[in-house]
């Protein structure tokens, strides 16, 4: 089936998978993990923050968060 794209098309930056049209399966070929303040994970053209105080938590007890077993 094709894809039909009628509106104007935006990408800053592309780390991972885009797609137009028809696919049958995508899967991660790597994971990680980021921590971010408040507001620090935003995307888009105008973007606006307004922060006081924030904090972070890094704690993280578990040993896995996403595996990519099988992501050939």
């Amino acid at each position: 089936m094709p894809c039909l794209i009628v509106a104007p098309i935006n990408i800053n930056a592309a780390e991972g998978v885009v797609n137009f049209g028809d696919t049958l399966v995508i899967n991660p070929k790597s994971t990680g993990k980021g921590y971010n303040g408040s507001g620090g994970g935003n995307t888009g053209n105008f973007i606006q923050t307004t922060n006081v105080v924030n904090a972070t938590n890094t704690l993280d007890p578990d040993i896995f968060d996403s595996n990519n077993a099988g992501n050939a």
